[in-house]
């Protein structure tokens, strides 16, 4: 299959070369692009470290990730767990691919009223902040990064999209499905784009699409890459079209 990757960089070529291994041909053209905030972690003393993307990860300064080895550190899924580790975090603590999942792993851990630091993008949902602060933990939020949409569709998908030559697309986000939708429909691609056989990390990333109409083909169980490229189909003897 020819397969857009939407999602920003640095997930967008890990992605691709992991398509690439399994037989398809990944299309990059990130709707997004990702970029430091310049906030720093506030130099108190943290119970936990809570990390709700690989990004967030990637934008601690060596000095905060030196300062919160020890702490345990509680990541949303396996790649933000498998960064951490990477980076150093002796203590990571791996949830289920979702923030309420991320939540009930920290209330699992922790004593009610611990101090929490969530590292988060600018543009993050309640959750797990609202239910760790509804059953009493002490939480700072620290805006650490921001994913902004780019002004217009890439060249790339546009003319992919206007010469029928994809299959397929992948969504990380809800955001970026959004801005792939957006995006394709301000081009006048917003036909081709619907046709694409859409497979959405979870229930929630679908929904923008689902909401503007277009069928999407897969949404696995658990959100996670793994499960998610378990929904492609394999490549035949004769190929994809």
């Amino acid at each position: 299959m020819r397969i857009w990757v939407a999602r920003p960089e640095p997930g967008a070529a890990r992605t691709g070369a992991r398509l690439a291994a399994l037989g398809h041909r990944p299309l990059l053209a990130p709707v997004l692009t990702v970029a430091p905030t310049g906030f720093r972690l506030p130099e108190e003393t943290f119970a936990g470290l809570i990390l709700t993307s690989a990004n967030a990860a990637a934008a601690l300064t060596p000095a905060e990730r030196a300062r919160l080895r020890a702490v345990p550190t509680f990541a949303v899924g396996a790649r933000t767990a498998a960064l951490a580790r990477e980076l150093g975090f002796a203590d990571v603590r791996e949830a289920e691919g979702d923030a309420r999942a991320l939540a009930r792993l920290v209330r699992a851990s922790l004593p009610m009223g611990a101090h929490l630091v969530h590292a988060a993008g600018a543009e993050r949902k309640a959750e797990p902040a609202a239910s760790l602060i509804a059953a009493g933990y002490r939480l700072a939020v620290c805006e650490l990064y921001a994913a902004r949409g780019v002004a217009r569709l890439p060249d790339a998908a546009a003319d992919a999209l206007a010469g029928r030559r994809l299959d397929g697309a992948l969504h990380y986000s809800r955001r970026s499905a959004q801005a792939a939708h957006d995006l394709a429909t301000a081009a006048g691609l917003g036909g081709a784009f619907g046709d694409l056989t859409h497979y959405c990390l979870s229930a929630d990333v679908a929904a923008p699409l689902v909401t503007a109409g277009v069928a999407v083909h897969f949404v696995p169980d658990r959100p996670g890459e793994d499960a998610l490229l378990a929904g492609l189909p394999a490549p035949g003897p004769t190929g994809f079209r």
